[in-house]
């Protein structure tokens, strides 16, 4: 199918690498021009060398996105070189286990900006473009805002918070015609998971621990993969997808909705 978004420009955050990057990748299989943000870290030249083996036509502006400041005078360059943006994902964040118990309201407040208040700022600076071409975004979520994990109060707030913006986005912008939609991971394969499955030891205990957890994944006993993310991040953000806004979509194996129900 094609999903018409050739020469379409989409900025997408934290894209180096997992989710991110099968976002990118995808688009660009598609023909879109990928602008990440991204801070600078060990895999910047490996995701230069391989998003050129497939285009020349993307661009990466290096900065933590914790420096909420700085994005809106990218915005205004990234459309001063394009002349239009088409899409937004928002997409950088980080599980960093902040607990209930053991963390301060300081402590929870800075994670809350570094996994939600950067979300807001870039829709806040793109938004008149966004009206300009009839856009899209997509925010990226976590189960742990409907099912919550136990220990990452302050990550599952800033998720929950980002469904509740991507409703409250979709209203808003409904007399425009621009489409706000979230997606819901849940267990996706990534580096980051990668290793988080290594701390449970040797590679038979980190078997075994990710057999409990595939086990309860109703449709192939399997993780999601990060270019299934990509796939509909990239259907959301086209014109295919043009009568659906306000949803959070769940391409979880089944995972939130029926292993509960299953089991």
């Amino acid at each position: 199918m094609d999903l018409h978004l050739q020469g379409k420009v989409v900025i997408v955050t934290g894209g180096f690498k997992g989710i991110g990057k099968g976002i990118v990748m995808e688009l660009v299989r598609e023909g879109a021009i990928p602008v990440i943000l991204n801070r600078d870290d060990d895999k910047t030249e490996e995701f230069r060398q391989e998003v050129e083996q497939l285009t020349k036509d993307y661009a990466i502006y290096l900065l933590d996105l914790n420096d909420t400041d700085k994005i809106a005078p990218i915005v205004e360059d990234v459309h001063a070189k394009y002349g239009h943006i088409d899409g937004i994902v928002n997409n950088a964040g980080r599980n960093d286990n902040k607990d209930l118990e053991t963390t301060s309201w300081r402590d929870f407040e800075e994670s809350i900006h570094g996994n939600l208040t950067h979300y807001y700022e870039l829709v806040h600076a793109a938004v008149g473009y966004l009206k300009e071409s009839k856009g899209a975004v997509v925010n990226i979520s976590s189960k742990t805002a409907l099912t919550g994990q136990g220990k990452t109060s302050a990550y599952a707030a800033a998720k929950g918070a980002i469904l509740g913006l991507t409703r409250e986005w979709a209203a808003a912008l409904a007399p425009d015609e621009v489409r706000v939609n979230a997606i819901v991971v849940a267990e996706c394969w990534t580096p980051l998971y990668a290793n988080w499955i290594k701390t449970f030891g040797d590679e038979e205990a980190q078997q075994a621990r990710l057999r409990v957890i595939t086990d309860k994944i109703p449709l192939g006993h399997r993780m999601t993969t990060a270019e299934e993310i990509g796939a509909t991040a990239a259907f959301l953000l086209s014109d295919r997808s043009s009568h659906t806004t306000g949803q959070w979509v769940f391409p979880d194996g089944g995972y939130v909705h029926l292993d509960r129900a299953l089991s």
